[in-house]
């Protein structure tokens, strides 16, 4: 008998999907049935290696099966570890599923104590894993540890006090024994931070703040005690070079948005890059897209790390120029327009904009500012084929209305605004689109472009069966070919779309999902 239990145990063991060690994320490439990271990789490729699904059968893709969120404005992207899904739920909840049926493992339901005031909807983007534990972030700024094969709280820690406007939607990023985990509450006066923390014990290692203290290096791009309620957030998920050490994360707007006069100067480190080295949370490099913001255009897009042939990292901005950066130094290469805007002449040759006339907001309203509040890219995962050379990303064209009010004293559970950018109904339709973009990632060129009628939200997925999977606002999700943008398939969920697609096997068929509306839909061949 106990030879037969020790069997037994031996053959769970060898079954078992975990541990997802820190060598299985580096080489997350050689495990395309998987999906182990936010981004796919550490270069936030979002690219799935998967050839079952072409651009010649993608158009028999069938409903799999659905999952039932009852909640609605799903923006994670899910784990996928040998048949196994974990994701989120908002407004912290984990959820495993049997990754072949849609069934429910088990759930966590995280109990939201206190919060403060919550910028776009009680969210959250995803989840970490390493080893055989899962991390995430919560609305009301805390850092959980899961155990993945029963959902039990490891450990719990405080990232921040949630009651002065804290709090966590982003991914953590699971590196050697290193959880890395941005902030959010960047639109109500909070100090902005990126933190590690000891993947086993939950003891933070250090704490990089993304607004210089007085005295520190670039407190002289702020004015007075902004300082300590200026933003820049850190609330989506960066990308990492192992074999440059650096992670390279993005930093939202200053505060108050929209009322620049109070805080002078290009009030450093918001609307960054950063690389950071993790080991030490020392600051390698920065470059800021827009020196003093005033128009809420949050640098928080995904980094897509190429190397062709120099490392690269390339961001399409929310401010609706594409730049390229050499990843070692921060140096700045290029920036090019993706999208109509009117507020910069042009980026000089340190990348820093030459600002047009009249494109501030104004008391009365100005609203002759391309591109819009939400931006020309925002938080939604572009994606890189290394088959094609190309970058796919959803892109907003649209002209918005802004405008400033007096500079408003921080509040804890108030929004800290100096105004608006969103204004009531848009403009006219041909002022207010989307497209689905392929790019040539160096230098900005578009190759193709295909156009849909509402500006999108949706995340894109690469494939190496040449296809490119993402949604409109109102739920169609749909496929076209990677090399000429030919649409190919589309299915109508009649559910809003905030989210990226991912890919995965699943007993050894390709299956794609993502959420739409209040549900989770998986597609496959048959």
């Amino acid at each position: 008998m106990r030879f037969l239990l020790v069997l037994i145990a031996a053959l769970a063991a060898a079954q078992s999907p975990f541990p997802v060690t820190y060598e299985r994320l580096l080489n997350a490439g050689s495990e395309p049935g998987n999906w182990l990271t936010y981004g796919g990789d550490y270069r936030s490729h979002h690219f799935s290696p998967l050839t079952q699904i072409t651009a010649e059968n993608v158009h028999r893709l069938r409903v799999k099966w659905i999952y039932q969120f009852h909640k609605t404005k799903v923006e994670a992207t899910p784990i996928v570890v040998d048949g196994l899904m974990f994701l989120t739920r908002p407004p912290s909840d984990v959820i495993a599923l049997d990754a072949e049926t849609g069934r429910e493992l088990w759930t966590y339901q995280h109990r939201i104590a206190q919060k403060g005031y919550v910028c776009c909807g009680e969210v959250n983007r995803g989840l970490a894993i390493l080893g055989s534990t899962l991390y995430l972030t919560t609305l009301d700024a805390k850092l959980v540890a899961l155990d993945a094969e029963s959902g039990r709280v490891l450990w719990k820690r405080d990232l921040a006090d949630p009651s002065v406007n804290y709090s966590g939607t982003a991914a953590p990023l699971a590196l050697n024994g290193k959880i890395i985990v941005g902030i959010a509450g960047g639109d109500a006066g909070i100090r902005g931070f990126l933190d590690a923390y000891d993947a086993k014990t939950g003891a933070r290692l250090w704490r990089f703040w993304t607004i210089p203290a007085p005295g520190e290096k670039g407190s002289e791009t702020w004015g007075g005690e902004l300082w300590k309620h200026g933003g820049a957030a850190t609330w989506i998920t960066g990308s990492y070079d192992p074999e440059l050490n650096l992670v390279y994360w993005g930093t939202g707007n200053p505060a108050p948005d929209y009322n620049g006069d109070v805080r002078p100067g290009d009030n450093l480190y918001s609307c960054s890059l950063l690389a950071i080295n993790p080991d030490t949370g020392e600051l390698k490099w920065y470059f800021q897209f827009t020196p003093h913001d005033t128009h809420d255009w949050d640098a928080t897009q995904v980094p897509v790390l190429i190397d062709a042939p120099r490392k690269l990292v390339v961001v399409p901005s929310r401010n609706g120029f594409h730049y390229v950066l050499d990843r070692e130094t921060g140096k700045f290469l290029s920036a090019r327009p993706f999208v109509k805007q009117t507020w910069a002449k042009e980026i000089d040759k340190n990348g820093r904009p030459v600002l047009n006339p009249g494109q501030e907001p104004t008391l009365e309203g100005n609203d002759s500012v391309w591109p819009g509040v939400d931006g020309a890219n925002n938080w939604f995962s572009p994606s890189y084929s290394p088959l094609t050379k190309l970058l796919y990303l959803n892109a907003r064209e649209e002209r918005r209305r802004y405008f400033k009010t007096d500079a408003p004293e921080f509040q804890p559970g108030q929004g800290f605004f100096g105004g608006g950018g969103g204004g009531g109904l848009r403009f006219r339709p041909e002022e207010s689109w989307g497209k689905l973009i392929a790019m040539v990632p160096e230098t900005g060129e578009i190759k193709w472009e295909h156009k849909i009628q509402t500006p999108p939200w949706a995340g894109t997925l690469a494939t190496a069966g040449n296809v490119v999977f993402t949604a409109t606002p109102s739920g169609n999700f749909y496929a076209v070919d990677a090399r000429t943008g030919k649409h190919l398939w589309n299915f109508h969920g009649g559910g809003s779309v905030y989210a990226s697609p991912i890919s995965f096997l699943s007993r050894g068929k390709q299956v794609v999902t993502i959420p739409m509306g209040d549900i989770l839909i998986a597609f496959s061949l048959d």
